[in-house]
């Protein structure tokens, strides 16, 4: 999900202090700039989770990067994580990706995403969620919906959480 309130000139900047500090090839790329969630309380909250290393993965709808045009994460794929606002915060990098029906995520599965403490409770949000962005994006939630689950690192992030 492109976020469309960073400035560029913000996230260029972070970007080339990111691949200074790390040591990586100048020509390096990122993947995506995004937030996490369709609110502030939980985009903001969701960032937390990942700065303190709770949340190592998200959940996100198959058929939202395909109805905005955007390809399925990669391993090794780098994208910068900004708060609400924009804001650069982190670099994380995938580490796998998994693609499944959403009725077969396990609990074992979704704790990786450091939000829930039940499978219940995962399903709960994330099928509120998912009804959301379908009814921005145009498709319809169904418990056989292709879900994209991928798992990340924090490579890089400047200031302590």
């Amino acid at each position: 999900m492109e976020n469309g309130k960073y400035s560029q000139e913000k996230i260029n900047e972070f970007w080339r202090e990111f691949l200074r500090k790390t040591s990586r090839c100048e020509t390096t790329k990122y993947i995506d700039v995004f937030h996490f969630e369709l609110t502030e309380r939980w985009a903001n909250e969701l960032l937390r989770l990942v700065l303190i290393g709770q949340k190592k993965a998200t959940a996100s709808s198959l058929w939202s990067y395909e109805i905005e045009g955007e390809r399925v994460p990669k391993v090794g794929d780098l994208s910068i994580v900004t708060d609400w606002e924009g804001e650069p915060r982190c670099v994380i990098e995938t580490t796998a990706v998994t693609i499944m029906p959403f009725s077969d995520v396990t609990y074992d599965i979704c704790k990786r995403e450091g939000e829930d403490n039940t499978l219940e409770s995962w399903r709960e949000g994330h099928v509120n969620f998912f009804k959301a962005e379908g009814n921005q994006l145009g498709y319809e939630f169904r418990y056989d919906m292709p879900v994209v689950f991928e798992d990340f690192e924090v490579v890089y992030q400047p200031i302590a959480f």
